[in-house]
């Protein structure tokens, strides 16, 4: 088993007054070379923007981009012509491809809105430009939930990529041992809320860890805690 541990205090941090940022990987203003990406996973952003502020229209282009608000809401609106309000417990997927120009604000003018946003490298270069937005099912304990699969898969949000996103929250005490779709692929497991132990590793609240070269990942919940976890081609 290989592993990259990325403490949650170790990542890359800006604070604009209305946007505070974390970057698990590099990401605009903060430069790692050793967190460059994980395989296909180039963007993991923490953002916490303030009531009625946000980012205006700004462009992308040749990647899959994931949004998922963890409190709050946000407002989109594109080039393709969408405009959409994204709510937790709601997951919103763009192909930039060939080229998208896109806006995304705080839906309130008083509340603080707390959100990831994650690039994928899509399997290909330059595909058409596409807009999804997924009501999330309800989530059991100690079970993942796939919320993003690859194209063809149903019931889900999906992306140009054999990438599988999944949530999982673990009880106290609860176990889940965790098996890649593809052996080959790598597991990049992210803390939201809580303190877990997997593969020999403790990890507490936004920590990281990237695993690859394994057959069962256990993790095991030291307390009640949610996770996101992300496999992609490494």
């Amino acid at each position: 088993m290989q592993k990259i541990i990325d403490r949650a205090s170790s990542r890359g941090y800006a604070d604009h007054g209305w946007l505070k940022t974390y970057h698990t990987f590099s990401f605009a203003d903060y430069y790692n070379p050793r967190r460059m990406r994980f395989g296909a996973l180039r963007v993991l952003n923490d953002d916490t923007v303030a009531g009625g502020e946000g980012f205006g229209m700004h462009p992308h282009d040749n990647m899959e981009i994931v949004s998922i608000p963890l409190a709050g809401a946000l407002r989109h609106r594109d080039s393709m012509g969408h405009t959409s309000v994204l709510h937790a417990g709601e997951i919103q997927v763009m192909t930039a491809g060939t080229g998208i120009v896109h806006s995304e604000y705080n839906a309130s003018a008083d509340e603080l809105v707390e959100f990831l946003q994650i690039w994928v490298f899509p399997e290909q270069r330059n595909l058409t430009p596409r807009y999804s937005q997924v009501r999330l099912d309800e989530a059991r304990p100690d079970e993942p939930r796939l919320i993003v699969a690859p194209r063809g898969s149903e019931h889900v949000a999906w992306i140009h990529q054999k990438a599988w996103f999944y949530t999982l929250r673990l009880t106290e005490g609860g176990e889940v041992a965790f098996r890649l779709q593809r052996p080959s692929d790598g597991l990049y497991l992210f803390v939201l809320d809580g303190e877990i132990e997997a593969g020999g590793e403790r990890l507490a609240r936004r920590d990281g860890m990237g695993v690859q070269e394994f057959d069962t990942l256990t993790l095991h919940g030291r307390r009640e805690s949610d996770l996101l976890l992300i496999e992609v081609p490494v």
